[in-house]
């Protein structure tokens, strides 16, 4: 006798999510600014496939990715394939590609989804959604300010007020030479002590403590003293080195600009560093200033030498990347979703079956004119009717009937504010239409 199957569960694999319409409307939500901001500033929209050769992102992304996260695999022809955990070599792979064909500076941008293996919790997902924002063929601090200013102009059509987030600002040229020159650090220990750097939040101060006696030894006590000054002008005090430095150089002329501008809410700090391999000068991080929000909201930075890997001649290029998951959990805390609406305008309710053709008549016309119209297909009463087009947050609806047929005339409800106006068909979309903009 065959076994009864057990039923296949209801919940989305560990990390990912479903999108029901209002989940839907708040992600749209984000994903209309971030292109209305992007292409304000010039960018222009490119897209690829979520699967890539492994080593793409093995040349540049960095071991703990690449060896703990991501989702690799080989397919039936025996190539290793993994699904993309960030675009920043997929966008540089496409430019080297068109590179002789292509104008330079050149802004691109996308709007796409990524994957992580790694422990799902709040702000991070093992799928996730990205504004990828990058300016090839531009160096200077013309471009890195215009990448920043970008970065902030997205916060500030979300309507978020500067004091609750800050830009976090570093310089991967300055701390290679503060790990080189200063301390003297060979190339091993430059890696390894950049790394632990980059995990000092994720471990106790106790093993950091640890651990960086073990790589800088006698240096230790000037190590720490160093990534305590939290501005330039202390740093520059300490040691002439400071004053001559390329990359506080870099961080200078692009804080002059920020203030050019008026933005404020922008500050050096020293501890970033930012895990992926491939950056080499400013890098950034947006972070939220109420304590609620603990991770990063974005990032990103300039990566100069990426087209090497694809045996091109370096382009200067900057980018960043901000992800849905932490800005919606950002939005949410400072309430700045928006109600959810129905992107249907119109519910058109039937007062029986046989109206129902007359209803799809009505329908065809007001979609030509640019109207959402749904058409009632229940047998629920007309007071069920109402009920569930308010349920599904539709604005407005229409009853029609024998009355309605007769006369030429409807009336049109506005669910929300209870109005109702006794119309002729042809006055029905501009009166949906105006409520509708406003």
């Amino acid at each position: 006798m065959a076994t009864k199957k057990e039923n296949i569960s209801k919940e989305p694999y560990k990390g990912v999510r479903d999108f029901y319409p209002e989940d839907k409307f708040r992600q749209n939500f984000i994903f209309d600014k971030w292109r209305k901001v992007a292409e304000r500033f010039g960018y222009e929209e490119m897209g690829a496939s979520p699967l890539e050769p492994t080593e793409l992102f093995e040349a540049k992304t960095g071991e703990e990715i690449i060896n703990e996260q991501t989702y690799t695999f080989e397919d039936r022809g025996g190539r290793r394939v993994t699904l993309r955990p960030e675009m920043t070599p997929t966008v540089a792979r496409m430019v080297a590609a068109k590179k002789r064909e292509m104008s330079f500076p050149t802004r691109l941008y996308s709007i796409t989804n990524f994957f992580r293996y790694e422990r799902p919790q709040k702000g991070r997902l093992r799928e996730f959604y990205q504004l990828n924002a990058d300016l090839f063929g531009a160096s200077g601090a013309d471009a890195d300010f215009e990448t920043i200013n970008l970065a902030y102009s997205i916060m500030k059509e979300f309507g978020v007020d500067d004091s609750k987030y800050e830009i976090r600002i570093n310089n991967r040229k300055y701390l290679t030479s503060l790990l080189q020159d200063f301390f003297s650090l060979n190339d091993d220990a430059v890696y390894k002590t950049s790394k632990l750097i980059d995990r000092r939040g994720k471990i106790s101060e106790a093993e950091f403590m640890e651990q960086s006696k073990l790589l800088l030894k006698d240096k230790t006590e000037s190590f720490l003293e160093v990534f305590k000054v939290k501005n330039l002008e202390e740093l520059e005090k300490i040691d002439s080195f400071f004053k001559g430095n390329e990359g506080i150089i870099e961080m200078r002329a692009l804080f002059s600009k920020l203030d050019e501008a008026e933005i404020n809410n922008y500050r050096f700090e020293p501890t970033l560093i930012r895990g992926l391999d491939y950056y080499t000068g400013i890098i950034f991080e947006v972070y939220d200033t109420g304590g609620e929000n603990i991770r990063s909201l974005y990032g990103g930075g300039r990566y100069d030498n990426l087209l090497e890997i694809f045996g091109e001649e370096a382009v200067p290029t900057i980018g960043f990347a901000i992800g849905d998951v932490p800005m919606s959990d950002f939005l949410e805390t400072y309430k700045l979703f928006p109600k959810y609406q129905s992107s249907t305008d119109l519910y058109i309710c039937t007062l029986g079956n046989e109206f129902t053709s007359k209803a799809n008549e009505l329908a065809k016309e007001l979609r030509i004119s640019g109207l959402n119209v749904v058409v009632n297909l229940s047998n629920k009463k007309v007071g069920e009717q109402i009920a569930m087009a308010g349920k599904k947050s539709i604005p407005f609806i229409l009853c029609i009937g024998q009355e309605e047929i007769n006369s030429g005339r409807y009336k049109v409800k506005n669910l929300q504010s209870g109005e109702e106006n006794d119309v002729a068909f042809n006055e029905i979309a501009s009166i949906v239409k105006v409520d509708k903009s406003k």
